[in-house]
């Protein structure tokens, strides 16, 4: 049986925003890495060397490890030492009886682990590091594997380890952060937590499988509610015509006081989702973290009620609408909220719309502007995204032009 120092191939299944940082990272360390992936124009433009999403010097990296034929993509799994789950974790509509009517969607999982499977041998590692329920590790990717026949847990090893990164910092923090790593017995998290130390300068830190769920979990749950106070916080100050930013800036001077920023709501991929995965494990104890995420859902419609409230007082109003992304300088769209207000503002007909979202080049639904016309042809300027370009916006520059900005970008 191979010893974790003697790892040398890796078949990661997914090359989204974490399968393909962490892909090209393996292989910029010496690993012969094969990333799999659904589509086949995701697979042949890796394959050129080059890259599908926006993410600082992936293009660079990608490029030297493709070049260096350390890595490869493939429609198809291949046989490796580890394996490397990275697929989505969305949810799904959980019907009318359900507490949230927000369930976890594991399919993804579920057929990441099948795919594999037939090429899972004694000895290899299967690593799931999409962000999962507190049980998935356990009761779907080992359990797929046990009926298929594997040894899982004794030749096969199985362990969870999330991912923690920030998106705009992924290179970074895929090999400065710490890292929690469980399995789904000893034997298995100590083999993992050897084969993150090959290549993560921070702290492994070995627990169970499910605290290792849980943990990933908490951090999204933590800041979700964190945001949701801020949120609220900016939807009771508007009633009272006080400046939100103000407030927060002068309640943080408080010693023991840190208040996040309020926003139009709060996207991306792990916040906007995860909170939901505890609601639907433990509905009866997990009232404030459901209210949370309540909060933060509502905080669009909020938005477009304003907006609606300001266009009505133009005959024909135009809207520049700033940013469509989940977050600041980031081309990532899932869950926006901006997006979502965009889409709901275009299908209501408010107005013309000039949209402006610097990190995309096009897309299917909408028109996009630069900056500049926007903002020039605009009679309500809605900011929605603090790209570091909407920063240079100032007041003054506005005239008399409506402003609505979620961010307290404009000063």
């Amino acid at each position: 049986m191979k010893g974790v120092s003697e790892f040398q191939t890796v078949c990661v299944m997914g090359l989204g925003y974490i399968g393909l940082p962490t892909a090209s990272l393996l292989a910029t360390k010496g690993f012969t890495v094969t990333g799999i992936d659904v589509s086949q124009k995701v697979v042949d433009t890796i394959n050129k060397g080059e890259i599908h999403i926006v993410e600082p010097d992936l293009d660079i990296l990608v490029k030297s490890a493709v070049h260096s034929g350390n890595l490869s993509a493939s429609l198809e799994p291949v046989e490796a030492d580890v394996f490397i789950i990275a697929v989505p974790t969305p949810f799904k509509d959980g019907g009318p009886d359900h507490i949230s009517g927000k369930k976890p969607d594991l399919s993804y999982i579920e057929a990441a682990t099948k795919k594999i499977s037939p090429y899972v041998k004694p000895g290899n590692l299967v690593i799931l590091e999409s962000t999962s329920p507190v049980g998935t590790t356990d009761e779907v990717v080992a359990a797929i594997l046990e009926q298929d026949g594997h040894a899982v847990g004794e030749d096969v090893y199985v362990a969870h380890c999330p991912e923690r990164v920030l998106p705009g910092r992924i290179l970074i923090e895929l090999v400065e952060n710490d890292r929690v790593v469980g399995g789904i017995n000893e034997s298995s998290t100590a083999v993992t937590v050897d084969f993150y130390e090959r290549f993560v300068r921070g702290a492994v830190l070995a627990t169970t499988a499910k605290t290792a769920e849980m943990v990933k979990l908490t951090e999204n749950s933590s800041r979700d509610v964190q945001i949701a106070f801020a949120n609220e916080l900016s939807m009771i100050c508007e009633t009272e015509t006080i400046d939100t930013w103000q407030v927060i800036e002068l309640a943080n001077r408080h010693p023991r006081v840190n208040i996040l920023q309020p926003g139009p709501g709060v996207g991306g991929h792990c916040i906007a989702v995860d909170p939901w995965f505890i609601v639907d494990r433990s509905p009866k104890c997990s009232n404030l973290i459901r209210t949370a995420r309540e909060v933060n859902d509502a905080k669009p419609e909020w938005v477009i009620e304003r907006v609606k409230k300001c266009a009505d007082k133009f005959k024909s109003p135009t809207i520049a609408c700033l940013g469509l992304a989940f977050k600041a300088d980031v081309d990532d769209l899932r869950e926006s909220p901006a997006f979502d207000i965009v889409k709901k503002l275009q299908a209501e007909k408010i107005g013309e719309l000039l949209i402006c979202e610097p990190n995309l080049k096009s897309h299917d639904d909408f028109d996009l502007c630069t900056l500049d016309d926007a903002i020039k042809r605009a009679d309500i300027v809605l900011l929605l995204v603090d790209h570091k370009s909407f920063k240079k916006c100032k007041a003054s520059d506005l005239g008399e032009k409506v402003v609505i900005d979620t961010r307290g970008v404009i000063k």
